[in-house]
């Protein structure tokens, strides 16, 4: 992992991209190269990524902006306040979003880290 990528980025990638479909496996040896060129200022914790393309392939996922990894965040309680997408833009990493579905659970990006993390 590129060591300027933070840890609770680098962890929830992980986690969502961990299939070994061709996309995902493109995906993870794109990572190395990633950087967070900004994050979302509502706190949602909600990452966009710079990346040196030219030290990279693309992933197979066309043209356009894909969805490329999605995750649902499920607490201990069995509640699901939302999830987490990566998405992509001409087959290379562009952000990471995370999305609330609730109005009384807090959904940011390191409550979806532990979510993910205690789900494994």
């Amino acid at each position: 992992m590129n060591e300027s990528l933070p840890v609770d980025v680098a962890d929830v990638l992980a986690a969502v991209l961990n299939g070994d479909t061709p996309v995902h496996i493109a995906l993870r040896r794109q990572v190395p190269h990633l950087g967070v060129r900004a994050r979302c200022a509502c706190g949602c914790g909600t990452a966009y990524f710079e990346l040196d393309t030219s030290k990279v392939e693309p992933a197979p996922t066309g043209p356009g902006t894909a969805v490329a990894g999605e995750a649902r965040l499920v607490t201990e309680a069995g509640e699901c306040p939302g999830e987490v997408l990566v998405f992509t833009q001409g087959g290379f990493l562009s952000w990471l979003e995370v999305c609330s579905w609730s109005d009384g659970i807090e959904v940011t990006l390191a409550a979806a880290r532990h979510w993910l993390q205690t789900r494994s």
